[in-house]
């Protein structure tokens, strides 16, 4: 009886560790997310990004593939068309995932979509979805307000 009552204890204790383990294996992956992504936001460098990563602007459908072109792209966005940063609202991360709310803020420096620069200043509302995968970018969906960042930045005589 002893030895059944000493597998059944041994068999619970075991039971009640798994969920402890999953959990601290989880909040590891968590934990990883956030550095990567809250060192990515930092100046986007392409390092936490994986090679073959995609990024996805929303409001037009472009994709926008790998890690160098995805630098490119960015590089151009914030210190080619604009003199710009995003400031961080909120984020949420989990399990190789994370979600982004900023503000883009800055100045129209350069051409964008046809436009040339105006000087003006802009803050325009952008949310992203991050997925990653082995401890890098593998995904972006990128909700920017291009109607608010086109109104900020069109001519008055077009407006």
């Amino acid at each position: 009886m002893l030895n059944r009552i000493s597998f059944v204890t041994m068999a619970v204790a075991a039971f009640a560790a798994i969920p402890a383990s999953l959990s601290a294996q989880a909040s590891r992956a968590v934990t990883q997310t956030r550095e990567v992504l809250e060192s990515y936001w930092k100046n986007h460098d392409p390092k936490y990004v994986a090679e073959d990563a995609v990024f996805t602007m929303l409001p037009t459908g472009e994709e926008i593939r790998g890690r160098d072109a995805i630098a490119k792209h960015l590089e151009a966005f914030y210190h080619g068309s604009f003199t710009a940063r995003a400031e961080v609202i909120s984020s949420i991360f989990g399990e190789n995932r994370g979600l982004l709310e900023a503000i883009v803020i800055g100045k129209h420096t350069g051409e964008f979509a046809g436009i040339s620069a105006t000087g003006k200043d802009v803050r325009v509302p952008l949310a992203v979805s991050y997925e990653l995968e082995n401890g890098l970018i593998k995904r972006a969906r990128i909700y920017l307000m291009t109607n608010i960042l086109f109104d900020q930045i069109r001519p008055a005589s077009t407006q």
